[in-house]
């Protein structure tokens, strides 16, 4: 939410998600069916969404990122509407605003630290250029994982000789750089102990909040909500059922 300068009246921010009367099913009769009736994020939120296995989580996740489309029902990123656009029409609509950190990462091993980070901007010209406003794709990639703390010696490693706290870092600067206007992050933390998950969170919230971006981050530990704006139970909002 926020006020306006006139007269201090709150009004709702933009919502950069909205879903409405989504159902899910996979072709071929496999035994799942998700339906979210309604679903809405504002822009510049930290919402963090809580689900056990089987809620649906990586279900609407690639919802939301376009791998997959709704049976029925309307997801609306950003003022688009997914199911308009081709499948190579997702995926460039995807790479340009939408930046993910995987579960298991999926970096390249033998890439290096920035090899990694630069990677996305490859298939997302404006990114491409957002991120060479600051100077070289290198240097943003460097300052960006320094901003996040890896030091600067694991800058050109490969990434299959980092530990997993420094892929975490890695990942999250791929995920950052060229500044998308969505970040989601699938359970980024859950290796990690309490310390180093807020450790790692207050510096990922420094840049989301700095470049504006809306964060939609997955996770199965409830203690993390007081870190969020909101909190979000899959099971209050969807439905997951074997499918007939």
């Amino acid at each position: 939410m926020m006020a306006t300068a006139e007269n201090n009246e709150v009004t709702p921010m933009p919502d950069v998600i909205r879903l409405s009367e989504v159902a899910f099913a996979w072709p071929g009769g496999r035994d799942f069916r998700l339906t979210i009736p309604r679903l809405s994020i504002e822009r510049g939120a930290r919402v963090l969404l809580i689900g056990p296995s089987g809620s649906g989580k990586t279900t609407l996740l690639n919802l939301l990122c376009g791998i997959g489309v709704p049976s029925s029902g309307a997801v609306e990123i950003l003022g688009t509407l997914l199911a308009s656009l081709s499948s190579a029409a997702r995926d460039r609509f995807r790479a340009e605003h939408i930046g993910v950190i995987f579960q298991m990462f999926n970096l390249l091993p033998y890439g290096s630290a920035i090899d990694n980070v630069v990677l996305p901007l490859s298939f997302a010209p404006r990114r491409r250029q957002r991120a060479s406003e600051a100077g070289l794709l290198a240097a943003e990639a460097a300052r960006l994982l320094s901003a996040l703390d890896l030091a600067q010696p694991y800058h050109r490693a490969p990434a299959a000789t980092l530990s997993i706290g420094q892929q975490q870092r890695v990942a999250a600067a791929r995920a950052l750089i060229g500044t998308p206007e969505i970040l989601i992050a699938d359970e980024p933390t859950s290796a990690l102990d309490r310390p180093n998950q807020d450790r790692f969170l207050d510096l990922l919230f420094a840049q989301i909040d700095a470049a504006g971006t809306t964060l939609i981050m997955v996770s199965h530990d409830e203690a993390l909500s007081s870190r969020f704006t909101e909190t979000i139970a899959l099971t209050d909002i969807v439905g997951a059922e074997p499918a007939p």
